[in-house]
């Protein structure tokens, strides 16, 4: 293992054209034309023909110059493809993938492993290209004496690349590692550290190839040369990676940790919130353990133009709804067995304290022993009832959102459900991703939970699941859809003729809620 150790801090004297990008080296004993015509061609004051005549005119270019100027020319826009793919690349695993994948086209490598650093030091859980998960997991148990990542991560005298023809052979490399390069067939390895002056090791690479073999100079220039601009874009990428976590932290924080079980009632959760970088709201659940033994059930959604509104305003929505649920979980203990006058206080408070915001909302008072629910919404999609005959909607009356109106007002719905029955409350999230619409959206969640296999249904936890698992598969059907139809819509000259394929972006919460009758 051949390491390079950091560039000597002395000042020499830069070479000519140096700072043009990357450097074309002379083959040996070959000058170069300039310098060949310093030696060759005669000085101003040198006398001319002795008849008189003018000199000769210069011989053209060697053909050697042509190849190492066409050769340059090729690196140079190999890695203007490159990098400005990277430029592209949403997201910090995006960005990751790209650097792995480009690295291994300019190194011509055949396998490659990245490695971030922890904030507190050390290396996070690694991403291969070409390599599965068992084989990440083996390379894991490399001792840190041992890594090749853990030296591409050091603090201080870190190595400016790393390179072996074999691995498996190589006397430098530990036993351990050339162990598992053995099993594995890795042959030739080439690693670089991506760092900034600014932010240090920022993560570490490695290309293997499948047999012995070591990258040519002109590749190792070119890969060095990509990690010196993939380096600052990484660290932004953390950087935003970081908010997102925390946000995401602040989020799931706001909602409850744990869901009650109250006898006679089974209840269970999901949520997939919406990227922070498009979603412009926040949606909540609850379940209210109320002073008399009965239970309040309510999701909701908090959306405006309140401060920081907006697409990617997710952290000011979700301030705003962690303080209007815990305001819907105080009224609901003061008159929470009459869910119109909840929605009502709350509507109030929304309007004195939000002015600039909306809810939409629905709140249900379930009385578990008699299985006896009331329930009001408030511009929210309706609950659906799952029976051991199918599925229905429970249909509350038309409102309007909380905040849109002078004043709002809605009947609220009483039923009495039958033991082994689950009703489901969602946020419109959900069903507009079940749909091209909300209405056909609704109409396909409901016809998921009625086609639910019976062992499904009778479990809150694996009915929420399942509708989550086919709406993923819905997804994924509509994103195969349009990019045929994409596909089939370019014109001649390679334009989009119907836009980028596949569905838009989630720009809402997916939130489910389900509470099954004992």
């Amino acid at each position: 293992m051949t390491e390079s150790p950091p560039p000597s801090t002395s000042s020499e004297p830069a070479e000519p054209g140096g700072t043009s990008g990357l450097s074309v080296l002379d083959p040996p004993g070959f000058h170069g034309p300039a310098a060949g015509r310093a030696a060759d061609a005669p000085g101003p004051d040198a006398p001319g023909p002795a008849d008189g005549r003018s000199a000769p005119a210069a011989p053209a270019a060697a053909p050697g110059v042509q190849d190492r100027l066409a050769g340059r020319l090729s690196d140079f826009t190999s890695l203007h493809e490159h990098t400005e793919r990277l430029a592209r690349a949403r997201g910090l695993d995006a960005t990751l993938t790209a650097v792995l994948a480009s690295g291994t086209a300019l190194l011509g490598a055949d396998r490659a492993l990245l490695v971030t650093a922890l904030p507190g030091g050390g290396p996070s859980q690694p991403l291969g290209l070409g390599l599965d998960r068992a084989s990440l997991g083996s390379l894991e148990t490399v001792p840190p004496e041992q890594s090749l990542v853990a030296r591409l991560l050091r603090a201080h005298d870190r190595p400016v690349e790393l390179h072996s023809p074999d691995l498996a052979t190589d006397p430098a490399i530990g036993a351990r590692l050339r162990e598992l390069a053995a099993d594995l067939h890795l042959g030739g390895c080439y690693g670089l550290p991506l760092a900034t002056e600014e932010d240090g090791p920022l993560a570490a690479a490695l290309w293997f190839y499948d047999a012995p073999a070591d990258p040519t100079d002109r590749q190792r220039e070119l890969a060095r040369r990509y990690c010196e601009v993939a380096a600052p874009l990484l660290a932004k990428q953390l950087d935003a990676e970081k908010v997102r976590r925390t946000t995401e932290a602040l989020r799931r924080g706001l909602l409850p940790d744990r869901l009650p079980q109250p006898a006679g009632l089974r209840l269970a959760a999901r949520l997939v919130p919406a990227g922070l970088d498009r979603s412009s709201g926040s949606d909540w659940y609850d379940a209210i353990p109320l002073p008399d033994g009965t239970v309040g059930l309510t999701v909701g959604s908090v959306s405006g133009d309140g401060p920081g509104a907006g697409p990617g305003s997710a952290p000011g929505a979700a301030a705003a709804m962690g303080r209007v649920r815990a305001a819907l979980r105080a009224y609901a203990v003061l008159e929470g067995e009459d869910p119109v006058s909840v929605l009502g206080d709350l509507e109030l408070l929304l309007k004195t304290t939000e002015p600039a915001r909306s809810a939409t909302a629905v709140y249900a008072w379930v009385e578990p022993e008699e299985r006896r629910v009331t329930l009001a919404g408030a511009g929210h999609c309706p609950p659906v009832l799952v029976t051991r005959y199918g599925a229905e909607f429970v249909e509350t009356s038309l409102s309007a959102p909380l905040g849109m109106l002078s004043c709002w007002e809605a009947p609220g719905v009483e039923f009495t459900a039958e033991r082994g029955d689950t009703l489901v409350l969602y946020t419109e999230g959900l069903a507009r991703r079940f749909g091209p619409t909300l209405h056909t959206g609704q109409a396909a969640l409901r016809r998921a939970a009625a086609d639910a296999p019976r062992d499904v249904r009778i479990d809150p936890d694996r009915l929420c699941a399942h509708l989550l698992a086919v709406c993923a598969e819905r997804v994924a059907v509509a994103a195969a859809a349009a990019a045929g139809a994409d596909a089939a819509g370019r014109d001649a000259a390679g334009r989009d003729a119907v836009g980028p394929a596949g569905p838009a972006p989630a720009t809402d919460d997916l939130m489910l809620l389900a509470a099954r009758f004992e």
